[in-house]
């Protein structure tokens, strides 16, 4: 037969105990609240201590930017815009990255013939905002070519360049929003002892196309 010791009872902890035991728990919970969850959740941060540790940009996190070029009203600028919160669109400056139209594009092709030593402009009359895309090539040889705009309103002086003078050009293609209402659009001189051709096709939003003849 074995002997079986009685287990040595646990003792119950006083009211004075229990009572100190609650407060440390709530001390520990409130000190938890004040330091963690109330900067992190909420962006309150009464002891400095969110700041701090970087608790307080979980709840109000810095803003991000992305850089906008805007062309509109003839005048190029660089704008930092603050990208909003998931779900909502990114609010651009230029009015004309996205355009609706009644109708659809025009396209329109031109075979230009420039005599030796000729020159000729052959402009889009775009309204500010309308898109245009263009591609040209010189069938045969090279030329000089200027590609700008201008808005006859303001004068024969008033223009803008969109891309380098170069001598020597055979081709080129690519787009444009137009910055201004107005033409816009080539020179081109021919150098050469030999006329050239120089085939033109443009399509998007413009009212109509210019031939300027040779001067």
């Amino acid at each position: 037969m074995t002997d079986k010791t009685p287990a040595t009872p646990l003792p119950v902890p006083s009211r004075s105990q229990l009572l100190q035991s609650l407060v440390a728990t709530v001390a520990g919970a409130l000190v938890l609240l004040v330091l963690v969850v109330l900067p992190a959740e909420f962006g309150i941060d009464p002891t400095g201590f969110g700041a701090l540790s970087g608790l307080s940009n979980l709840a109000d996190p810095p803003a991000v930017t992305i850089t906008i070029r805007d062309v509109t009203g003839g005048n190029e600028t660089l704008r930092e815009v603050e990208i909003p919160d998931a779900g909502e669109p990114t609010p651009l400056p230029n009015p004309t990255v996205f355009q609706k139209q009644d109708a659809a594009p025009r396209t329109q092709t031109l075979r230009v013939e420039i005599p030796a030593g000729g020159e000729t402009e052959v402009k889009t009359k775009l309204q500010e905002g309308k898109v245009v895309l263009y591609a040209w090539q010189v069938e045969t040889g090279s030329v000089y070519v200027d590609y700008h705009g201008h808005d006859p309103s303001f004068g024969p002086d008033f223009f803008v360049r969109y891309e380098e003078i170069q001598e020597g050009a055979t081709a080129s293609q690519g787009s444009l929003v137009a910055p201004f209402s107005g033409e816009h659009g080539w020179y081109w001189l021919n150098y050469n002892d030999f006329p050239v051709v120089i085939q033109l096709t443009v399509t998007g939003y413009y009212d109509s196309v210019i031939n300027y003849g040779i001067f």
